[in-house]
């Protein structure tokens, strides 16, 4: 009888019924979609730079574990001292510069031979390494979205490079030029953003490590595995408080919305409650039916939402192809439970207004 009634209910107002479960559909995206995204930056990030394969990474001093954003502040001539230390295998300078021309692009300038020796060179898909000034190498997921391939010119920081070569994901940038040309195009001479180390072991990291502390105080000295384990939402200042805003927003919009939902419901319903009553329906039985069709709203907005979640990184993977959203499933069953929460939440004052009303009074009501 109970299951009968709520599913009748929701019948009966079929487009009320539509907007509040598009509305937790919408609450239970956005969380998983917000969370998605930084997750799925920060993984996709971390594994970009776990693939160049080196041990250490040098940064200038207080810099941010966010490579890209690095500058280039530190003289190239670091990298002739870094070599001498006892365990060095290799040395790579980079310099990194940041473009929002046309499109969000990191651009990093590399001496081929060095970054070989370190990263143990590119898996080519086409085409071939650095080899002239203007050369450059863009990864497959880059070139997939720029609708470029070896061959073609592609102009960046007003400079005409050709694509030499299209080169598997996953080497720190997907972008790649040589190191003297990007100096020039960026007026920094004899510069460099990071430098990237490889111990001749790997059991020598720690030791290299603190021989560099030493040589350079001030720098950030980071072995790669303590670099990895800052790719966290935790580590990024802000981000942890802007995931939390749109969190409680998404929560405030399904609350709302059922509680409105919900609250219509109980005034439309007062003869409805009242026929009930007199029938012999408790509180808790009017209690009961109110939260079990609130949860049910819930549980049909859950699984919208998930289907809206995968529909809206679906379109945005097809329009931008190097853009990461990772949708897994605790986060899903982290949302679907903050959706819940919220919406018996939402319910509770009806429900309660509801179950308080007096059956005579509830008959005469119009």
């Amino acid at each position: 009888m109970m299951w009968e009634l709520i599913l009748r209910n929701l019948v009966h107002r079929p487009m009320r019924t539509f907007i509040s479960v598009m509305a937790v559909g919408v609450e239970v995206a956005l969380v998983v979609l917000i969370v998605g995204l930084t997750s799925g930056l920060l993984t996709e990030t971390a594994k970009r730079i776990e693939g160049i394969g080196a041990d250490i990474v040098l940064q200038p001093p207080a810099a941010s574990i966010f490579l890209n954003f690095s500058g280039s502040p530190m003289p190239i001539k670091i990298g002739a001292k870094l070599a001498e230390l006892k365990y060095v295998q290799a040395v790579a300078p980079a310099l990194l510069q940041f473009s929002t021309a046309g499109g969000v692009d990191t651009i990093w300038g590399v001496d081929p031979d060095s970054f070989r020796a370190v990263s143990g060179g590119f898996v080519f898909l086409d085409g071939h390494d650095l080899e002239g000034p203007d050369d450059m190498l863009v990864d497959d997921w880059a070139a997939k979205s720029k609708h470029v391939k070896v061959g073609d010119t592609y102009n960046l920081l007003n400079h005409d490079w050709r694509v030499t070569g299209v080169i598997e994901h996953g080497k720190g940038a997907r972008l790649f030029v040589p190191l003297a040309t990007l100096q020039d195009l960026v007026a920094a001479h004899d510069k460099a953003s990071i430098f990237l180390l490889k111990c001749t072991r790997p059991e020598h990291t720690e030791d290299v490590t603190e021989e560099m502390r030493h040589l350079l105080p001030g720098y950030t000295v980071r072995p790669l595995k303590e670099f990895l384990s800052l790719m966290t939402s935790t580590n990024v200042p802000g981000l942890r408080t802007f995931i939390d805003a749109m969190i409680a927003l998404a929560v405030a919009i399904g609350l709302l919305v059922i509680f409105l939902t919900m609250y219509t419901t109980v005034i439309e319903r007062t003869r409805d409650i009242g026929v009930l009553k007199s029938l012999g329906a408790d509180k808790k039985f009017i209690v009961r039916s109110i939260l079990m069709e609130s949860a049910v709203l819930c549980l049909f907005g859950i699984a919208a939402g998930v289907g809206i979640s995968y529909a809206v990184r679906a379109a945005f993977l097809a329009g931008f192809p190097t853009l990461s959203i990772l949708i897994t499933p605790g986060w899903i069953v982290r949302a679907a439970a903050i959706a819940l929460t919220g919406a018996i939440c939402g319910a509770s004052y009806p429900a309660w207004m509801a179950s308080r009303k007096d059956a005579v009074e509830a008959l005469s009501y119009d």
